[in-house]
């Protein structure tokens, strides 16, 4: 009697609940684009390592063989780069993510800033000793080896900055793709796997400098001193990383704009006013969204969903409706 009385208060579900239900994997066709350059620059970088170590080797170079080792912590650098895009695609729809995988671009790129910093303290420490104690430079060999870390550093920086959003011609979801452009700078990943090619080169180019002037002039002193200016540079670079990705991972991201317009949205309906909304971001292509709303009228969910459509770069939107019945709800709200 009970299982008949339960059968007419409440019928049971004609259709599937799971078509309710929508993926937490987050990510586009340009994480999976970068993630292919990504890789070509860590074996490119490996490959340049190898032929430094091998021609050091057989000619004696220290310069060969130091900037040969120096290729192979560049390489382990990018190498996070690789894995944490890896990562992110492999356990995309593992439901252990809350909200997927996206917030590993910014915890890739946090670690890299502080390789970066790391390097640039390196560069700093080792041209303060090259200024008090100066050593013999052999020209020659140090201005190969820099040319032909310049030549590999070019060649990355190519490869990964034809590898973001910007670059995506898939016109998959309407406004999606200039969503993307907009937002190719959230990629922290990708930023630090470019900041790291960018630093080589910007070493490489300093070295050329300081080098060329050195042996035309004999002024021994610019090669340590160019390695100062190139190490405070990169310092600001691995500052800029470390503080945009710590942002996103703190969920502490500026999301005034869009929390405009969501209020906008919702409210320019009926008298819905807002009552708490709570945006954050999810990867790079965009945000999750949570709001509660106040309204004499209430609609289904599927009403206020509709409303925020137009707003490119929402994700994941939770609407909480609540019923006021009483006639002052809307002035508290908005008080």
């Amino acid at each position: 009697m009970a299982m008949s009385n339960l059968t007419e208060d409440r019928a049971p579900l004609t259709h599937d609940p799971s078509a309710w239900s929508h993926t937490h994997d987050f990510s586009h066709a340009a994480q999976r684009r970068a993630e292919q350059r990504t890789r070509w620059v860590v074996g490119l970088t490996l490959a340049a390592m190898a032929g430094e170590l091998i021609a050091g080797w057989l000619t004696g170079s220290m310069a060969l063989l130091a900037d040969g080792w120096h290729m192979g912590s560049h390489a382990a650098a990018l190498g996070i780069a690789a894995y944490a895009y890896a990562f992110a695609r492999q356990h995309g729809a593992d439901p252990r993510f809350t909200f997927g995988t996206g917030k590993v671009s910014s915890l890739a790129g946090y670690t890299s800033a502080l390789l970066l910093a790391a390097g640039a303290l390196w560069m700093l420490g080792a041209s303060l000793g090259r200024l008090i104690d100066p050593v013999p430079i052999h020209y020659g060999e140090a201005l190969l080896v820099a040319a032909l870390g310049l030549a590999v550093n070019l060649l990355s920086a190519w490869l990964l900055g034809h590898a973001g959003p910007g670059h995506d011609h898939a016109h998959d979801h309407g406004h999606a793709h200039d969503h993307a452009n907009h937002e190719a700078s959230q990629d922290h990943n990708l930023r630090a796997a470019y900041l790291h090619v960018i630093a080589d080169a910007l070493t490489s180019v300093l070295a050329l400098v300081a080098l060329s002037l050195g042996m035309a002039y004999g002024w021994a002193f610019l090669d340590p001193l160019m390695g100062i200016i190139g190490a405070a540079l990169i310092s600001r670079w691995a500052w800029d990383l470390a503080r945009a990705s710590a942002r996103d991972l703190l969920d502490a991201g500026d999301h005034t704009a869009i929390a405009d317009q969501v209020r906008a949205a919702i409210e320019s309906d009926a008298d819905n006013q807002v009552a708490d909304l709570h945006i954050w971001r999810v990867g790079p292509a965009g945000r999750a969204c949570i709001v509660s709303l106040v309204t004499h009228q209430p609609r289904p969910v599927e009403h206020y969903r509709a409303l925020l459509d137009s707003i490119p770069g929402l994700l994941h939107v939770t609407v909480e409706v609540n019923h006021c019945r009483l006639a002052g709800c809307g002035a508290e709200v908005r008080g």
